[in-house]
């Protein structure tokens, strides 16, 4: 070998050396994610709800005849006292039946009297053989049938003196005016709603409330009922009804509050707020990051022996501000991706890093 190769050759040799030198330090590059260990705990949701302070007995007054409305003396927001009269119709065609009727009775009390008196003399008559029987029964059965007309007119005069009496409107019981559905001069027909009362006495809070929210019942025993507008008067109360139907207009049910000792600024339609919590239930919180899909349902990234990541269908009870709440799908100690899976595979391995220490995870 000549003195010029000989620097040629003792290069490549060093250039195959730091080559195999390279090939051995230079490992496998594993992802890197951030992980959090699954530590289930008892979630409640907390709701708050808005209503109104409503009357525990409403009721519709209504006339019982129709006509013409000519006086109304209430209005809405007016406390009234039970047999109170709140408005009138014009009696006139009812009174024309009263004294109709009064005629009618008249004519058949003379009727009555007439009878009486034949069938009086036909008593005085058969004894002495100056009159037959039939002539007798005749008169006894005329008797008979004045005086049950004469009942019938009487009774048709007492009907008409009632239905000229429901031509007063009067309050059933003390309560508030709150709703009005007719004006003077205004032609009604019997049953129709004139006003709306809601009777004193006790109160509830009513309050709309998506079905949903009613599957897992309220732990609280005792709910606080605070005014909107004035958060420090505040009423005790517990859940009285449930109303069985959704409403089709809202897709609510109804949910009454019944209050107990109600202050004196909790007035009807008070606007009130109310807030619960449901049954715990064991979930997991997981941060939005952590959240992902397997096809069209929801899924976590799972590291499990081996640091090898495999996806795990989950589903999800409750999304927060931030965060997701994870019902069904996970155990405790199981260690969770919540940031770095967006490449991740099924099977591949994974470099675990604390989520809340930013170390490398056990």
């Amino acid at each position: 070998m000549t003195l010029e190769r000989a620097p040629l050759v003792v290069c490549l040799g060093l250039l195959s050396l730091l080559s195999g030198c390279g090939k051995e330090e230079v490992g496998q590059v594993l992802p890197r994610v951030a992980v959090q260990q699954v530590q289930p705990t008892d979630f409640a949701a907390r709701v708050t709800l808005t209503g109104d302070v409503q009357a525990r007995v409403q009721t519709d007054l209504s006339f019982r005849v129709g006509g013409k409305i000519i006086a109304r003396s209430v209005d809405v927001g007016d406390h009234v006292k039970a047999n109170q009269v709140l408005a009138r119709l014009d009696p006139k065609d009812l009174q024309n039946n009263v004294d109709s009727a009064k005629a009618e009775v008249f004519a058949e009390q003379a009727r009555v009297a007439q009878t009486s008196a034949a069938f009086a003399r036909q008593q005085k008559l058969l004894p002495k053989g100056y009159t037959s029987q039939s002539e007798y029964d005749s008169a006894e059965a005329a008797l008979r049938s004045s005086q049950s007309a004469l009942k019938a007119a009487q009774a048709q005069l007492a009907n008409a003196n009632e239905q000229l009496g429901y031509t007063a409107l009067v309050a059933e019981a003390d309560g508030v005016i709150t709703a009005r559905q007719a004006e003077v001069g205004q032609v009604v027909q019997a049953t129709m709603p004139i006003f709306s009362l809601a009777v004193d006495g006790d109160r509830d809070a009513v309050f709309n409330v998506y079905e949903s929210l009613l599957v897992a019942p309220s732990s609280e025993r005792d709910l606080t009922v605070s005014m909107i507008d004035n958060p420090t008067i505040t009423a005790q109360g517990h859940v009285r009804e449930i109303t069985p139907t959704v409403s089709a207009q809202s897709g609510t049910v109804q949910v009454k509050v019944a209050l107990r000792d109600v202050p004196r600024g909790m007035a009807l339609g008070a606007p009130v707020t109310v807030s619960a919590s449901a049954h715990g239930k064991p979930s997991v919180e997981l941060p939005w990051s952590a959240l992902t899909k397997a096809l069209s349902e929801p899924a976590v990234w799972v590291v499990s022996e081996g640091d090898k990541a495999q996806l795990r269908k989950v589903q999800v009870a409750r999304y927060l501000t931030g965060k997701v709440v994870i019902s069904e799908g996970l155990e405790a100690g199981e260690v969770v991706v919540v940031s770095g899976g967006q490449l991740l595979n099924p099977g591949i391995q994974v470099e675990k890093v604390d989520a809340k220490s930013g170390g490398v995870a056990p």
